[in-house]
């Protein structure tokens, strides 16, 4: 039994430095996420396509969207005109174990701040820190959701 106390000691260590290197990831790509959001609320598209992955799938009523090019033309209209025609925010990040991937999730507003949607983007960390988005999809909201919506401004407080 004492043979195995260190190496229970050191398992636990680990798990620990495992947990730390996890909620790092994902608070990283929570705050990306929310910069990513920012880009259209400043009506910034270069902000906007300085996020993308060079090959990105982005899912949309018209068909997905495959390529850097095909996301940025179609998501140009979206970044015209003074304001802005939706928002989103993150309420859930999770990243894959090793940090290659992570998942996040959120509800979309439209400008007067009512639930239209959620997003589900998958992010790549192309170099330490530095995420940008994959794979974007709209998912349709939930019956919890459509009974109690949230309220916009809660996914990117105190970044």
């Amino acid at each position: 039994m004492k043979s195995l106390l260190p190496l229970l000691l050191a398992s636990a260590a680990f798990a620990h430095a495992d947990e730390a290197q996890m909620q790092t990831w994902q608070r990283q790509v929570r705050a990306t996420e929310c910069v990513f959001a920012d880009s259209m609320a400043k009506r910034d598209l270069k902000a906007f396509e300085s996020l993308l992955a060079d090959a990105p799938l982005f899912f949309s009523g018209e068909g997905p969207l495959q390529g850097r090019a095909a996301v940025v033309a179609r998501w140009k209209r979206f970044y015209e005109g003074a304001k802005a025609p939706f928002s989103w925010e993150p309420d859930e990040v999770v990243a894959v174990s090793d940090g290659s991937l992570a998942y996040s999730t959120g509800p979309v507003f439209d400008p007067q701040g009512q639930l239209i949607g959620r997003f589900a983007s998958v992010w790549r960390q192309e170099a330490p820190g530095r995420w940008r988005i994959v794979i974007d999809h709209g998912v349709p909201l939930s019956d919890a959701e459509r009974v109690k919506p949230p309220a916009p401004g809660k996914g990117c407080e105190g970044l």
